[in-house]
């Protein structure tokens, strides 16, 4: 395309301001502008809205859950000897840290007689500074030392602190733990006698995820072998690798290394539903705001065929007088261009501030047993606000083209008769 002369654009931004006596133009301008801007701004908020689900729920998920597991097939889901494969482990490429772990399910019951079912996690409190995953900064009191102050107990325990107020139980309380796994046969009449473990909370714990904070348990590694009847056994190695979007590919090569009966499994592979719903909704939400920027671009057309219609008398005139129909068509693709630009600058203003505000203030809340996180979080991505700002202008030039061509059209004689 040509570039426009000074004139094209002058006559393009008069147009756009319209007859003081007939104001409809102008206003069908603003609407025009507005209609852009409104798109352009849902636009950003939307692809915020799914980025900033995705990116808290993944920084959320690895707080108490590693990058990625080292498992093991069979009947028992436990592996010994390990120390082999945590030597492996640690000295592959891409790892950051890796300790063993005990992961295993309990029914827990407290003074009054209330009982619930826990998620019992077990780690070794000499390897979380290595910081496998962040649960040691998510400790709002107690350590991980797990020091009891009563000698009638199995040891101590970290709850969750939605966990400790359902069942009220804080620091220094004693909660019952029962344990399948070191259940006994009675002999004599067949039955199946549990094993009751008395545990006393030594600290509490806040990650932001309601499934962990509602229902996960810590204790030291040592009790949780011999909670869940191990020996010295683990279920799985906790690993913590560079950058967390690789563990797939990490995950293969040590399996590739440790050979069979060895397995991993990474974050991804753990919550694949969950990601993928939130992309299928990422571009459904997506696909529904561009459709009201489609509108909007009707909005446009309409807008400009009414220019071409108010302005045919004066058209007809500068065609008169020697102004190409290039120059008429190129004077319509200006407003269009001025138009689409104006909204979209608009439009991004107030939908990274609407952002900001909406993320910043916690605004709106959300029911966290459902969606896992209290509040809609909103990041921006600099990509999706280049390519939503693509979008908008190309549908804004492309709008133009029937308006353009219309008006090039027009002959001296025709235009100023028709008028």
């Amino acid at each position: 395309m040509t570039r426009p002369t000074r004139l094209e654009l002058q006559l393009a931004v008069r147009y756009l301001r319209g007859r003081r006596r007939r104001a409809g133009i102008s206003l069908n301008t603003l609407i025009a502008t507005g209609g852009v801007a409104v798109g352009v701004m849902a636009l950003i908020v939307v692809l915020g809205v799914m980025n900033g689900l995705r990116d808290d729920l993944t920084s959320r998920i690895l707080v108490a859950n590693p990058d990625l597991r080292i498992l093991t097939y069979g009947p028992s889901l436990r592996f010994e000897p390990w120390r082999g494969a945590l030597d492996t482990v640690r000295a592959e490429p891409g790892v950051v840290a890796a300790a063993p772990e005990v992961l295993t399910q309990s029914v827990a019951r407290n003074s009054a007689g209330y009982v619930t079912a826990i998620q019992v996690i077990g780690i070794d409190p000499d390897t979380a500074s290595l910081s496998v995953t962040t649960l040691p900064q998510a400790i709002i009191r107690g350590d991980l030392s797990f020091r009891t102050t009563l000698d009638d107990v199995d040891g101590g325990v970290l709850l969750g602190y939605r966990l400790a107020e359902r069942m009220s139980s804080y620091p220094g309380d004693v909660i019952t733990l029962v344990s399948a796994a070191s259940a006994k046969v009675n002999a004599a009449t067949g039955t199946v006698v549990p094993k009751y473990w008395r545990f006393q909370v030594t600290g509490l714990f806040d990650t932001g995820m309601f499934q962990y904070d509602d229902g996960f348990a810590v204790m030291s590694l040592a009790s949780a072998q011999e909670f869940d009847d191990l020996g010295g056994g683990i279920t799985g190695i906790q690993i913590k690798v560079a950058e967390p979007w690789e563990a797939p590919e990490i995950g293969r090569r040590l399996e590739d290394k440790l050979g069979y009966p060895y397995r991993a499994l990474d974050w991804q592979a753990q919550n694949a539903v969950l990601f993928s719903a939130l992309q299928l909704e990422k571009l459904g939400m997506g696909l529904i705001i561009l459709f009201i920027m489609i509108v909007a671009a009707f909005n446009l057309v309409g807008t400009l065929v009414m220019v071409v219609a108010d302005k045919t008398r004066e058209i007809g005139i500068l065609r008169a007088v020697g102004l190409t129909a290039k120059s008429i068509g190129r004077v319509f693709i200006l407003q269009g261009a001025i138009i689409g630009v104006t909204g979209t600058s608009v439009g991004v203003l107030f939908g990274l501030g609407l952002a900001y505000v909406i993320d910043a203030s916690g605004m709106i809340s959300i029911d966290p047993a459902i969606y896992f996180i209290d509040h809609l979080p909103v990041h921006v991505q600099p990509l999706d606000v280049l390519v939503v700002v693509l979008i908008s202008l190309t549908i804004a030039i492309v709008a133009t083209i029937h308006p353009s061509r219309t008006a090039a059209g027009l002959t001296p004689v025709e235009a100023i008769r028709n008028e």
